[in-house]
């Protein structure tokens, strides 16, 4: 088990200056948010390896920049935009396996979404078979405004996909959407490959973590009495902190406390 930091902790800066960051202060493992079409360019991601490249850093996750568009891309009734996203995709399975990365995620569709879960679920799965041809997992993340922020939604996905249910779970999402952590827990049958962290409080349903009252050695325990061996990594918005310096004094302090 690792502890990281997201690049998205520090929105907006620059995904480059994020990893840099991230970098220098010798963190285990990131997720990179990619926030713009000239990111995902080859020359881009060999700078982001010469980067990390005398550091210990491992990239555990990747994040497309298409959560406000993937309803309409991939869970439209247009499917010829659907087949157009395969190869949007594709370029992100090839820049996971590039960076090491394990794990693409995806935010999925709106709860006006038309389609059925049935197919919604096919299509979830044509998507993470290409992943698969490059050695990396689709997971289906749980947020708020989404339909994967919904229990039954959850569980729909793991009845109809088996093996090929495969989830990244976000605290803050599942405090946002007004459900509790074991309701989450239940319904992804801890089909869990990946965690977003983060704190929360009667006053604040973002916090740093050790900012607040989340009790995080119990979801290590519980997870890793269910098989999950992965990576958490802190994942917070911008109006977590004032300074980047607390988002590295929180992860030394949660480490410190898992000692």
């Amino acid at each position: 088990m690792s502890i990281g930091i997201s690049t998205a902790s520090f929105y907006p800066l620059e995904t480059e200056d994020a990893i840099a960051l991230i970098s220098e202060n010798r963190i285990e493992c990131t997720e990179i948010f990619f926030n713009s079409n000239r990111e995902l360019k080859h020359s881009f991601i060999d700078y982001l390896l010469d980067i990390t490249k005398n550091s210990p850093l491992k990239v555990t996750a990747i994040h497309p920049m298409l959560s406000f568009a993937e309803p309409y891309m991939i869970f439209s009734d247009y499917i010829r935009r659907f087949e157009e996203s395969e190869d949007v995709f594709k370029r992100y399975f090839e820049i996971a396996a590039r960076l090491g990365a394990k794990y693409v995620n995806l935010h999925g569709d709106k709860p006006t979404g038309k389609l059925p879960v049935e197919e919604y679920c096919e299509r979830f799965k044509i998507l993470a078979d290409i992943g698969k041809g490059f050695g990396v997992t689709l997971c289906q993340e749980n947020v708020n405004g989404y339909r994967s922020a919904d229990p039954e939604f959850l569980s729909d996905m793991v009845r109809l996909l088996g093996d090929d249910a495969n989830f990244t779970l976000d605290i803050k999402q599942v405090i946002r959407a007004g459900y509790t952590l074991p309701e989450i827990l239940e319904a992804m049958d801890y089909k869990i490959r990946h965690v977003h962290i983060s704190d929360h409080s009667p006053a604040a349903d973002c916090l740093l973590p050790t900012k607040g009252t989340f009790n995080f050695n119990r979801l290590f325990y519980d997870l890793k009495n269910h098989g999950y061996n992965g990576d958490y990594v802190i994942e917070v918005y911008q109006n977590a902190y004032n300074d980047y310096s607390e988002i590295f004094e929180s992860y030394l302090k949660l480490k410190k406390s898992l000692k």
